[in-house]
Order: structure tokens, then sequence, then C-alpha cells
């Protein structure tokens, strides 16, 4: 991966997870966003046993807003890169576990049993998640949740080079972005100016094209107001998990700041702004959701063996005596079709629901006669199927004959603590039944992890 050839630079491939239409061909072969991922978990796998050891089992983080597919490719990622997943936790969730540990509150049932509230702000490179948390020393409960796998540090960076190339343009008349390179070494810079007004009121971006120099300077009040509409997002996305939760910002007891892009001045300030408190740096933002991760497989590693590795007992007890109670990030539903607005969305399991969580209904059928029933099932918050994500589906075959339009069919949806879906439907009239499992575990069959670990093995990771 080098600056001459550009286009075989990967970034942000978080981003596309899931997204079975994305995939980029290098040396003629297609990568996938599995691929890519498991090429750089086995550099952190190399690298962390150069140091440590042979590494057995591995959690993972992902943000809180990922759906299944992108939960799902995650895990292949991590087995094709030689990792036993044991676990996925969600980013806030990790850099919660971390504050409370770093408290000294965190499994210490001889503390008073009082609840605090925090705000998890994580804006990192490429995805932003805000996530109001509700926690005691003894149990985390998370009460909402939103976010945008889209937004993130990257966006800030390329405001900075659309601006620094439309000036380059209007003075030499030539544009970095129609050539690879030249946009590749002003990305860097950008990206470096962009660190830099994080600590400075102005800085320099130089720009080198077609052989012509410029010096373009930049102050942090102009960076501000190029990406102003960038932090309101995240703004709106913060005052609607308040909302959704029913909190007033005077409720919280702190704002958490995660990810490396929250050093930016502008996004402590709208935080105070909004919250009436300075934004909590007591843990460092790069590091937050890593340290969090190492706590939760020491509790998992606790409470399935007694054990913590090389600690005392009575951290292994401090460990074992943590619960934590999750919700859905994005709302559960099933394909209808209604008679006047056709195929929707019908939300059976609304997002922010406390897990485990289980619903049921009855539908009718819509044709007479009908030889079998087969249920979609949609994850997402539009009426508009197109718009959500398709997670799978079941059929129930063999139905009884002469089958009346309106036969009534009973649908059981449930979502479990393990991040499992179950649903099943009963054809009440005959109490036929069919069901499902949809689960993030759902493996890769050992001939494709076989195949796919022999690719990425192919390529060196330095």
């Amino acid at each position: 991966l080098t600056q001459e050839n550009p286009d075989s630079i990967i970034v942000a491939i978080k981003r596309e997870m899931g997204n079975r239409k994305f995939s980029k061909e290098y040396e003629g072969r297609k990568m996938t966003p599995e691929l890519l991922s498991a090429m750089i978990l086995m550099k952190l796998k190399q690298d962390a046993e150069a140091k440590i050891g042979p590494i057995g089992n591995a959690v993972i983080t992902v943000p809180y807003y990922f759906n299944e597919p992108c939960r799902k490719a995650t895990l292949h990622a991590g087995r094709i890169a030689g990792l036993n997943v044991i676990d996925i936790i969600n980013e806030p969730s990790a850099a919660t576990l971390a504050y409370a540990w770093n408290t000294g509150e965190l499994g210490r049932p001889d503390l008073p049993d009082k609840e605090k509230r925090i705000l998890v702000y994580d804006l990192g490179g490429g995805t932003f998640d805000v996530t109001l948390v509700r926690y005691t020393p003894t149990h985390f409960s998370v009460e909402s949740t939103d976010g945008d796998t889209f937004l993130g540090g990257l966006d800030w960076t390329q405001r900075l080079v659309e601006h620094v190339c439309d000036r380059f343009r209007g003075k030499h008349g030539t544009d970095p972005r129609d050539d690879n390179v030249s946009l590749l070494q002003l990305t860097k810079e950008c990206e470096d100016a962009k660190q830099e007004l994080s600590l400075f009121e102005k800085t320099n971006v130089h720009v080198n094209h077609a052989g012509n120099l410029m010096q373009v300077s930049i102050t942090r009040q102009e960076f501000e107001k190029l990406t102003a509409d960038l932090l309101q997002r995240t703004i709106d996305t913060t005052e609607f998990v308040l909302d959704n939760a029913k909190v007033n910002p005077e409720e919280l007891q702190a704002v958490l700041l995660v990810g490396g892009s929250t050093a930016m001045p502008a996004v402590s300030k709208r935080l105070q702004d909004l919250c009436g408190i300075t934004p909590s740096r007591e843990l460092l933002p790069q590091l937050a959701v890593a340290q969090g991760a190492a706590i939760h497989a020491a509790i998992l590693q606790a409470k399935a063996t007694g054990d913590a590795g090389d600690v005392g007992k009575a951290v292994i007890k401090r460990l074992e005596s943590v619960t934590a109670t999750d919700v859905n990030s994005h709302s559960l539903g099933v394909e209808i079709t209604d008679p006047t607005l056709g195929k929707r969305n019908h939300i059976m399991i609304p997002r922010n629901s406390k897990l485990p969580v289980g619903v049921k209904q009855r539908f009718v059928t819509n044709l007479e006669n009908p030889q079998s029933i087969c249920i979609r099932l949609l994850e997402g918050e539009a009426e508009d199927v197109a718009a959500c994500t398709f997670i799978g589906d079941f059929r129930l075959d063999k139905l009884p004959e002469s089958l009346p339009v309106g036969s009534p069919i009973e649908v059981q949806y449930s979502y479990d603590v393990r991040g499992h879906i179950h649903v099943s439907m009963t054809e009440l009239t005959t109490n036929k039944s069919a069901s499902v499992e949809i689960a993030w575990r759902d493996i890769l069959d050992e001939q494709s992890l076989d195949s796919f670990q022999q690719l990425v093995a192919g390529y060196a990771v330095e």
C-alpha cells in the first residue's frame, strides 16, 4: 500500500461491514470488508502476541448502531483472522465499563446502590454513537442509543480537503481532486491540520499539484464554520437520545467523551452548552473502548472459570458481581402487505427496547387458499421496506386446502440478551407452526473459513 498506488489504500472499511455489494480488487483478488478487516485484526493479533504471547479468545467492540449484518460480518472477520470471538460488545458499553472501573465504583456491592446516569458521546474516525447509560456499582443498563455509521472525523477532514481544493483551483485552474496521488497527499495534510487546530488557533495546509505549490492558511474559527453542520448532526442525535429516554440534561452526572475526534474543542463546547456540565476527559478517548473491552473479557472469564488471570481474589469477586441490561439499537419487524399501501415494514419490537424482549401479534392471510406463508424479517425504522435491512425469512408450507382470506396467523418475535432473534408463526386454524433463529454468532462453514484464512495469510501484514 503505497502512494504510488493510491487505489490500493483502504480507509474506513468499518463503514462497509455487512455490505455485500462492496468490495475492492487487489492483485486480481476480490477483497470484501470482512477480508480487509481480518487483515487489520491479524495485525493487532500479531502485535499483541509479540508482547504477551499466544492469544486464544477475543472480545471485539462495535458501534452500538451496528445492525445484524454488520455484527455478523465483524464476527466473520475475527474468525478469519484466527481469533475465537467469544463476545461482541457495544463501544459505549465498553467505555462505560472503563469509566466506572476507573472511578473505583465497578463491582463494589459495599457502596451505596445509588444510580448514576452518564451520556457516552462517541465520535470516532468513521462512525458516531451516543448512548445514555444508567448504572450502579453492580449493574449497567442502557436506556437509549442512536448514531450514524457514516459520520466521523473523516468527514471533518474531507470538508477541509474540499475547501483547500476549491482555493487551489481558483488560483491555479487545476484541481488536486483530479489526481489520486495529489489527493492522497492533500488528505494527509488536511488530517494533520485538523489535529493541529485542536491545539492551535491557526495552521497551514501545503498543496503540491501539477507543478504548482500553494500554502492555504486556515483558522480554527474557519474550520468550525466549514463543519458546523456535521457537529450539529451529532447534537441533534444527542438531543434525540435524551428525549427518547425522557431525561433532562441536568439529570446527567457525567458526559463521557470517547473517540479521537472528540479532541476538537467545538465538540466539548457544544456538549457543555447542551448539558450544563464540562464533558469528562478522565479517560483517554482513543483508549476507553479498548480498556472497557478488556474489563468485559475479564468479567466473562471470571464468571466462567472463577479466574481473572493474575489478579487477586478481591478483583475476581468484583468482576463476578457485575451485570448488565442492553437495548436493541434498531427496530425489528416483519414485511406485511397492506390492502391500500402495499408492502411495508410493520415494527414489532421498537428500538431501545430492554432486552430480553418478546411480543406476540396476530395477522391475517390476504390470499385465498395459500399453499404456504413466507415471513420476511426486517430491521430498521422506516415504513418503506426498501429502506430497511433484510435479516432473514422462513416459510410455513403444506397449509390445509381451502384456507380462506383472513385466516389468523400468530407471530411471536423475541430478541434475547445474547443478540439472538427468534421468530415463529402459527396458523391458528390447524395450529401448524414454523420458526427461525437468527444469531450474530452464525459462523462461516469450515471450507469457506479455511479458504478465506489462506487468502488473508497470503498477504504480509507489516
